[in-house]
């Protein structure tokens, strides 16, 4: 596509899922130093959702950003997660719901949030496509497409059913690409396909790009030693076609500074540049990992409150990068204020919504297993 919406709009969105924190809380006096660096350096894209944060992430974007800024300076754009609503009365609120905390009179972009699995069901039951094609007839949305984190042959049938979604957000990332479950680069085709632009997600792997295993990070290193690890991960994604923005979920001015040099003067990735990220993605491919990004979707649905994607990244640490002691030094972290694998209730909730449909029950008993001796 050589026009499409949101073609003109710089290519690295701020991610408001992973914000810094203070005392428990957003730090929304950092966060307003994110924003400002971000707008002052040509960026205008905001994302956030109904549920990042418990909905302080759609608070945060008001003080941060809509209060502050002119509103035709930036795109803003939010989520609806129909699935964590008893009733299409309580699913449609959500949306008056984030005008609101957002303080806007309109979104920019607004998604369906992460339909796919079981979770599609919701959407359609409550009827919230035509419900959301309503709200863009009257102006409170100027684009509507959906997020996604489900097999190609899903997005496709989402593409045959709602032809009038106008883009999708996909996770694409070059360890992702030819992975049997992510299917990053099919989605990629898919999208291609039906000609839909896409917001990428996840570019760096929930943060797992900007650390990247020994051995990757030896043959990124002698490509160049001046680059950031992230940074060959932002400029795989932004490099492909038909992209409106590669989102990043910053959690510190030290992240943002790194993105925006990266990408403030972006320059695809060359031939020799892409046969490097292919040797990265074989070394990746070799180590066998949970696949989880963070989202965190997990946790809002644990009864015993565990910090799950924390207990897999603990997990991970072990798997990618041997180093026992660290990783046990994670998982008592990510377990001291809140209950152990071991006390997980097999209730199976957190592998409903898992949007890379992990056995998160299985890697549980497994860490407890490991690192509870």
């Amino acid at each position: 596509m050589k026009n499409y919406i949101g073609k003109d709009i710089p290519k690295l969105g701020f991610g408001l899922m992973r914000l810094p924190e203070k005392n428990g809380e957003i730090d929304i006096g950092q966060t307003c130093q994110m924003a400002d660096l971000f707008m002052a350096r040509g960026f205008t894209y905001f994302d956030t959702a109904y549920g990042y944060n418990n909905g302080k992430s759609e608070e945060a974007a008001k003080i941060a950003v809509v209060d502050r800024y002119p509103r035709e300076s930036f795109q803003l754009a939010s989520k609806l997660p129909a699935w964590l609503a008893k009733t299409a009365d309580e699913a449609k609120q959500m949306f008056w719901t984030s005008l609101k905390r957002s303080g806007v009179d309109y979104f920019d972009f607004f998604l369906l949030h992460n339909i796919g699995d079981k979770r599609t069901a919701s959407f359609d039951e409550f009827g919230i496509w035509d419900f959301l094609a309503e709200q863009k007839e009257k102006g409170l949305i100027k684009h509507l497409g959906f997020s996604i984190h489900d097999k190609a042959s899903v997005l496709e049938e989402t593409f045959i059913n709602h032809p009038d979604m106008e883009f999708a957000q996909l996770q694409i990332n070059y360890a992702d690409w030819d992975n049997l479950m992510n299917e990053s680069g099919k989605c990629y085709e898919v999208a291609k396909k039906y000609d839909k632009p896409i917001i990428i997600m996840e570019p760096i792997r929930g943060g797992n790009l900007s650390d990247p295993p020994p051995s990757v990070q030896a043959l990124l290193r002698e490509a160049d030693p001046e680059a950031s690890f992230a940074s060959w991960a932002l400029r795989f994604a932004a490099s492909l076609d038909n992209v409106i923005t590669v989102l990043s979920g910053m959690s510190d001015i030290e992240q943002m500074e790194d993105n925006l040099a990266t990408m403030e003067y972006f320059k695809p990735l060359d031939a020799g540049e892409q046969a490097i990220i292919e040797k990265a993605r074989d070394i990746i491919s070799a180590i066998p990992e949970v696949p989880c990004t963070g989202c965190n979707y997990c946790l809002e649905g644990c009864p015993q409150g565990i910090a799950i994607s924390l207990v897999m990244k603990a997990i991970n640490r072990n798997l990618v990068y041997a180093s026992f002691d660290l990783a046990k030094g994670n998982y008592q972290w990510a377990t001291v204020n809140g209950a152990k694998g071991s006390e997980c209730i097999a209730c199976g909730r957190c592998e409903e919504i898992c949007p890379q449909h992990i056995s998160v029950m299985e890697e549980l008993s497994k860490a407890a297993a490991l690192f509870e001796k």
